[in-house]
């Protein structure tokens, strides 16, 4: 069994840092959202590089602000959004697996590009988790460090795990180039056709496929609303329905929302279809105002790419053969 110890203190929390586990499943019949990493591509690198297995606790920040100082010498790795970061008083390295010393300040300023930054440790961060899971749902009041969805405040000690091995030479020290994202460049989004497309207008599919669409300011944890041409739709009403991450509602007024991991768990607007889970990763690090566009995806060819994400990034390079085997 690991230890814990401490492994930062924060001196400065910024508007919005949360621990996030993979998330919270098996319990949206009782009304609570799934919470977890908002972008699942990010959080799962920064675990990889870190050692840790799927699912390790790991730090979402959002918009920077946050300013930590190790307790202890820690093995980390920070990917996702560049926040200008700072490791004393030199630039951050994203995207690799890195060493600091006790004393050191990992700092975070604003975003440059992207809108969230992954810190892992590790080992992992530890708390106890509620309703099987540590993620950190503020509405909800549920998960984080303390069990009851605070953000982090100044002053907060940050528990983490001791490694018990020493990390595997077989993962890699940095991520390949061509898996980490240009967060400044339009954002092209895989859709799974939903239940209710044929009941919208052949001039609105063709609009949903074919326009530009931009991040409204009204975007957070639970979804993100985008601006456009009106999306008409000939249900009037219906039903609420489960709903699932991803999810492109349409409301009367036209505009979609995607609806990303702390959304309620019911709705009952019509669905121009899903995101993909890595589209919704990819769409959670948009700023507002930023483009994005709309492309309709196959089920198969994705379930192919994000079972091929997992493999890749879920267990070590030599234990991936094993893990093709027990996923199948």
């Amino acid at each position: 069994m690991s230890a814990s110890t401490t492994g930062f203190r924060v001196t400065r929390a910024g508007p919005l840092a949360l621990l996030q586990d993979a998330g919270r499943f098996g319990v949206r019949h009782l009304g609570v959202t799934q919470g977890g990493p908002a972008d699942l591509h990010a959080w799962a690198w920064a675990n990889r590089l870190a050692g840790n297995g799927w699912g390790t606790p790991v730090l979402e920040i959002t918009f920077g602000g946050l300013q930590l100082q190790a307790e202890c010498d820690l093995t980390i790795a920070v990917t996702g959004a560049d926040l200008s970061g700072r490791l004393e008083d030199q630039p951050l390295p994203l995207w690799r697996r890195i060493k600091i010393g006790k004393g050191e300040r990992v700092v975070f300023g604003t975003p440059a590009k992207g809108l969230r930054a992954y810190l892992a440790v590790a080992g992992g961060f530890s708390a106890e988790p509620v309703l099987g899971s540590v993620a950190c749902v503020v509405r909800e009041q549920l998960g984080g460090f303390d069990g009851q969805g605070r953000r982090l405040a100044d002053g907060d000690q940050l528990i983490i795990e001791t490694p018990a091995d020493k990390m595997s030479g077989s993962i890699e020290a940095e991520t390949p180039e061509q898996e980490r994202p240009d967060y400044s460049i339009p954002a092209i989004l895989d859709l799974l056709p939903g239940a209710q497309i044929a009941d919208f207008t052949g001039r609105s599919l063709f609009d949903a496929f074919n326009a530009e669409w931009r991040v409204d300011d009204r975007a957070d944890r639970m979804g993100v609303r985008l601006t456009g041409p009106l999306l008409h739709c000939r249900i009037d009403s219906m039903i609420s329905e489960g709903i699932s991450l991803g999810a492109v509602q349409v409301p009367p007024d036209g505009q979609p929302i995607a609806l990303l991991n702390d959304r309620q768990t019911i709705g009952g607007y019509p669905r121009l279809g899903n995101l993909t889970p890595l589209a919704a990763s990819r769409l959670a690090q948009c700023m507002p105002g930023q483009s994005v566009w709309l492309r309709p995806a196959g089920a198969e060819r994705a379930l192919r790419e994000h079972r091929q994400f997992i493999l890749q990034v879920a267990t070590p390079t030599s234990d991936r053969t094993s893990a093709r085997k027990r996923s199948t």
